[in-house]
């Protein structure tokens, strides 16, 4: 069975991955700031309260739990809230990313699951939206989680992480 890092992961959808992921019988530790999650989630995982964007945490909790795959749920998700102050959507969406992928690459680990949004398709041209359809949100929590999608594809092309968006 597989270690997985999920952070994020006291969070709604974060959790259901973790009960899953548990429940299938692979090793979870979660990593969460708690500021919209649970404790719950420790029925099924290891809990660990910290901030993505502190990088010297996240790395040491990498280096000690190794994880087999990170899966990236820790985000900044109000619509509204992204308008009124676009820079803790870009520092905590992004800049927290680009905090964990440093810590990942310092430890090894390359296999990254990134959790995006349908708010990067903007206001789509068809429904059910293709995977394939144009990026382009239309508010700072859409083009926050567009940028690390970009991130993760020149990451991917350089051979430095073997990512997939949800």
């Amino acid at each position: 069975m597989a270690r997985f890092l999920l952070t994020g992961g006291a969070g709604h959808i974060g959790s259901q991955v973790a009960c899953q992921a548990a429940c299938a019988g692979h090793t979870v530790l979660v990593y969460d700031n708690l500021s919209t999650g649970t404790r719950l989630v420790e029925r099924w995982a290891e809990l660990v309260v910290g901030d993505v964007r502190d990088r010297a945490r996240v790395e040491d909790t990498v280096r000690r739990f190794a994880p087999d795959l990170t899966m990236h749920f820790a985000a900044k998700i109000v619509v509204p809230e992204s308008v009124r102050e676009p820079l803790l959507y870009y520092d905590n969406n992004v800049g927290g990313t680009i905090s964990l992928l440093q810590a990942l690459a310092s430890c090894g680990t390359d296999r990254f699951i990134f959790s995006s949004t349908a708010a990067v398709y903007g206001i789509p041209q068809a429904i059910p939206v293709a995977e394939e359809a144009p990026l382009a949100p239309i508010n700072p929590y859409g083009r926050s989680k567009m940028a690390v999608e970009h991130l993760l594809a020149d990451l991917a092309a350089s051979g430095q992480l073997r990512p997939a968006s949800l």
